[in-house]
């Protein structure tokens, strides 16, 4: 039996003290807040999507970066593994759209029941309020930590870094690992928000602010390149834009951001093609052919988007449709299969659910989650340079990585 230190208790770091207490070791795990899982309090609007039922390779496909780093951990822990755990401990799930896993009570509070649950049967010294100032090398070897508090060293055989990112930091995610491991000498690739809202340029937004769109398709390019694409729910903010498929795209992006702006496109009615939205917008045209265009739409589009595509369209609101010409019909649906607008930024990480980047997987054994530069020293969930789309993916990373690392 050996000494395993946890650093960090939230998701990745309580899957990495189960994992090693379960196999029998003498596992200790600090956590520098007043609770274990804090910043899974508040994923999934609290609710916490705690994975993706999915087949693995569409849980595999929703890794963003170093998917194959992945293969190992997510079929040595899968998402069913996690979902049979939790129910083990208590915590009865649910599968909703898009094969999202939340807990039947709709509470995080009660997945972090069940974690703390398995904690204890699984015999893991729990300390909370207690930071960890840095680590302990000897001899190239990690051996230990140092508290912050008095920076009483408490040593053990290995030690898993699981503080997680910089999103989110007022839940104690500050970017303390990363420091530890550039100081060990560890490469930590460029860090930035993700999954997190985009910046628009243009003053519609701040109009359209609170409008939810379902059922629409986004287009990210950069110039001519395209960067994503993808079908489903976004929303308007005072800032730009939010919902699941422009925080999925923002992981996309990041990288691209800077130099040549980038350009969304928003398809409100992806069902149709061009022709058959034209035929639809005619239709509807001849069935009030005396209404003025202003008062037109309304069987099209949501009521606060009306000013907008009137605007984009060119065509004087006051005009009749029986008036409007063909062409000017074919450049309206031609805005309602391409609404433009450009991308000037990320929100920051206050608003991000999670980081992008981290410690190279390079450096990292896949299989076990140790470094392959100081033996005994482990990284775990947003440590690594590792991430996904929304709809569970990220907890899946740090349950899958957090569950290798304590196995070893």
């Amino acid at each position: 039996m050996s000494k395993v230190i946890v650093v960090g208790g939230g998701a990745a770091g309580m899957l990495a003290a189960l994992s090693a207490g379960r196999a029998g070791h003498q596992t200790v795990l600090y956590e520098k807040n007043e609770k274990l899982g804090k910043k899974l309090y508040i994923t999934g609007k609290g609710r916490c999507n705690i994975t993706n039922a999915c087949a693995m390779d569409e849980l595999l496909g929703g890794v963003v970066t170093n998917r194959k780093f992945l293969y190992g951990s997510f079929r040595k822990f899968t998402n069913q593994d996690m979902m049979g755990m939790l129910e083990g401990y208590g915590c009865p799930l649910k599968v909703e759209r898009g094969n999202r896993v939340f807990p039947v009570s709709d509470k995080s509070s009660d997945v972090i029941k069940a974690l703390s649950l398995g904690l204890k049967k699984a015999s893991v010294e729990v300390h909370l309020n207690e930071e960890v100032k840095g680590l302990v090398i000897r001899e190239g070897r990690c051996t230990g930590i140092a508290l912050r508090r008095d920076g009483h060293q408490v040593l053990g055989d290995r030690v898993i870094v699981a503080t997680g990112g910089l999103s989110y930091p007022s839940t104690g995610s500050t970017g303390d690992g990363f420091s530890w491991a550039r100081q060990w000498g560890h490469t930590v690739t460029k860090l930035s928000p993700a999954l997190v809202p985009l910046e628009l340029l243009e003053k519609e937004a701040k109009e359209l602010q609170g409008l939810s769109l379902k059922n629409i398709q986004i287009r990210i390019q950069k110039g001519k390149k395209e960067l994503y694409r993808e079908f489903g729910e976004m929303l308007f903010t005072h800032f730009g834009a939010s919902g699941p498929v422009i925080l999925s795209a923002s992981s996309f992006i990041a990288k691209e951001l800077g130099g040549e702006p980038l350009a969304l496109e928003v398809d409100l009615k992806p069902a149709l093609s061009l022709e058959q939205l034209d035929g639809r917008i005619l239709r509807d045209f001849e069935e009030g052919k005396n209404k003025q265009f202003k008062n037109s739409l309304s069987h099209l589009l949501p009521t606060k988007m009306i000013p907008v595509m009137i605007s984009r369209s060119g065509i004087h609101p006051d005009k009749q449709v029986n008036e409007i010409t063909r062409a000017e019909r074919r450049h309206l649906a031609e805005t309602f299969k391409g609404l433009s607008f450009t991308v000037t930024g990320l929100r920051d990480y206050q608003e991000a659910i999670i980081t992008q980047g981290g410690v190279s997987v390079k450096e990292v054994n896949p299989s076990t989650m140790e470094s392959k530069k100081v033996p005994g020293l482990y990284f775990a969930g947003e440590m690594l340079d590792l991430d996904g789309v929304t709809g569970g993916f990220n907890l899946q990373i740090a349950w899958s990585t957090g569950w290798a690392a304590g196995a070893g």
